[in-house]
């Protein structure tokens, strides 16, 4: 199918929107078949506009577009139902994914398999008010995306190929993976073998497990934002400091 031609029944949820001209809107949608998508919303800011109050974030809609070039028209908007709204830590966690999605994924790159992992962690989110299960799934999230894009990460053998040892100590460099350690040795980052495996095996029942493949996950996020900014990093930033 042509990108440039029209599609209608495009399953899609919104990521971000931001004024455009008085009345419209451009919307970052993330769809199922066509990955990231910039959007014009004619007339999406009229107070009577038909599909106003279904451009919001986190909710399943079914939309259509047309057009050419970089920014689409969309066309129609139905809403799917189904999918509580996000609150408190999950509101949080929420916009978390989008920060994520929108800096990493390129437009116009379909990952079918991600659209249904992120349908996934959002009725995770809802389902969650205690916020328990929460950072391990954030955790699994970030490794889908980074195994999407084509930086899967090797956590079963190291740089020499040899495998992970539980009791072993390792860095994790870019495009190398897990570098072992000898005890005398210095690293900006260190973790260790049982946690490497416990993150391929997506288990963070072990506390240390869960700091250090946190830990280790913000680093190669950052490497692959190249120095961009996550707003929801820096906002939970300032409440810790608050």
């Amino acid at each position: 199918m042509n990108l440039r031609s029209k599609v209608d029944g495009q399953p899609a949820y919104v990521l971000h929107s931001y004024p455009f001209r008085e009345t419209s809107l451009i919307v970052e949608v993330f769809s199922r078949d066509f990955g990231r998508m910039a959007l014009l919303a004619r007339g999406a800011r009229r107070p009577r506009s038909a599909i106003r109050g279904l451009l919001m974030a986190f909710q399943p809609i079914e939309i259509g577009w047309a057009g050419k070039g970089e920014v689409l028209t969309l066309m129609k908007a139905e809403w799917q139902g189904g999918q509580p709204l996000l609150s408190g830590d999950a509101l949080f966690c929420g916009y978390y994914l989008n920060e994520l999605l929108m800096h990493l994924l390129p437009r116009e790159d379909a990952h079918e398999q991600l659209f249904a992992h992120y349908t996934k962690m959002l009725a995770r989110l809802a389902a969650d008010p205690s916020g328990k299960v929460r950072e391990a799934d954030l955790r699994c999230f970030e490794k889908a995306l980074l195994q999407e894009l084509g930086y899967g990460l090797t956590l079963n053998h190291d740089s020499a190929g040899s495998p992970i040892l539980p009791e072993a100590f390792y860095t994790y460099r870019m495009e190398q993976g897990p570098v072992r350690l000898e005890h005398e040795e210095a690293a900006a980052q260190i973790v260790i073998g049982k946690t490497l495996l416990d993150l391929e095996a997506e288990d963070f029942t072990d506390p240390r497990s869960r700091y250090e493949s946190k830990a280790l996950m913000r680093t190669l996020i950052a490497y692959y934002l190249a120095g961009k900014e996550l707003e929801t990093r820096k906002i939970f930033k300032e409440l810790q400091e608050l």
